[in-house]
């Protein structure tokens, strides 16, 4: 018999699935200790396939995130050459990152070099053209926080191209790019939108579990 999706809490879990939910985003955002842990005392079977890069990928995603993207690229083509060669986007990205943390030092003259020498070869291409010149703006004032082009300093924007850098290493080896719990909150997300389509009881919503809680 199919259960109606709005009786979500007769439904019972599987707490291996919540374990596995679990660790699964441990192990995708780099909780090394945590994920140790968290199988010592579940008595989970340990997937050594995810924690053998773990330790190199935890590296390359804070070099990225803290200022040392040249670092983070370094350690990628080290742990495979074609990840970068093989996503230019991605490359482009991290070498903004760099050339943003010029910026941002006031090394005006070093970061006009570096998008000249680094930057400027992916010019060839209109995608590239038009963010080269975004990033280029950010010269234009002494405090780039003041730029129209503020976000490319943000935070937000540098942890957006970590988790980017994370999810491709991931692709590369063959281990799932999303947490199990990513999938999960997109699947609920839909199935709520399909629900909401329908007549009767409201269905269930996370965000609205969450705040409740």
């Amino acid at each position: 018999m199919d259960v109606d999706p709005r009786q979500y809490e007769q439904i019972a879990i599987n707490e291996k699935d919540v374990h596995n939910i679990i660790l699964s985003y441990l192990i995708h955002n780099c909780y090394k200790e945590s994920s140790e842990s968290f199988i010592a005392c579940t008595g989970m079977k340990q997937p050594t396939d995810h924690l053998e890069i773990m330790e190199k990928r935890k590296r390359i995603f804070h070099h990225a995130l803290e200022g040392n993207a040249l670092k983070a690229i370094e350690l990628t083509e080290q742990l495979a050459q074609d990840i970068l060669e093989n996503n230019k986007d991605l490359l482009f990205d991290l070498l903004s990152l760099h050339f943003v943390d010029l910026v941002c030092s006031r090394k005006w003259t070093e970061a006009l070099e570096f998008a000249q020498t680094k930057l400027s070869p992916f010019g060839k291409e209109q995608k590239y053209m038009e963010k080269i010149e975004d990033f280029l703006a950010l010269l234009a004032y002494e405090d780039p926080v003041k730029s129209p082009m503020f976000h490319l300093i943000s935070l937000d924007y540098r942890q957006q191209v970590a988790d980017s850098l994370n999810r491709t290493i991931l692709a590369c080896f063959n281990l799932p790019s999303h947490t199990a719990m990513e999938r999960l909150i997109q699947q609920s997300s839909v199935v709520r939108q399909y629900l909401s389509q329908e007549d009767g009881p409201s269905p269930f919503s996370l965000k609205d579990f969450l705040k409740s809680r």
